[in-house]
């Protein structure tokens, strides 16, 4: 099972995150609902150890960026990635999805080779 970083093809650039309008309006009316300022503070999408397949992606809201994140803006949200995490979740997009049965962010991450049956893990 390999858990090593996903070349995302950037070549030393950082690698681009992409939001959905969606998981946008969502993340920002959550922001708010804390009384968090959405100008500065944004989400921290990041990736752990754990889970059947090896790898797991990880949210919450953080009130700033740290000094060496990739800060990533789309439709007012600020994203927020460490350079651990960038490696593996490189060109994915955070969409959020809205059904019957669940709602929640989603992950498309292109680097993925394979995940556990549940969708919750993953290995690149």
């Amino acid at each position: 099972m390999s858990t090593e970083p996903a070349d995302t093809g950037t070549e030393g650039n950082d690698p681009a995150i992409e939001v959905t309008p969606d998981a946008a309006e969502e993340a920002l009316s959550l922001l708010e609902g804390e009384g968090l300022d959405t100008d500065i503070a944004g989400l921290r999408l990041f990736v752990q150890q754990g889970g059947c397949a090896g790898l797991s992606y990880g949210m919450r809201f953080d009130t700033e960026p740290e000094e060496d994140d990739l800060v990533v803006e789309h439709h007012d949200l600020r994203v927020f990635v460490d350079p651990a995490s960038k490696n593996y979740i490189g060109g994915s997009t955070l969409d959020y999805e809205h059904g019957l049965q669940a709602a929640g962010f989603e992950v498309e991450n292109p680097n993925v080779v394979s995940e556990c049956g549940c969708g919750e893990s993953f290995r690149t």
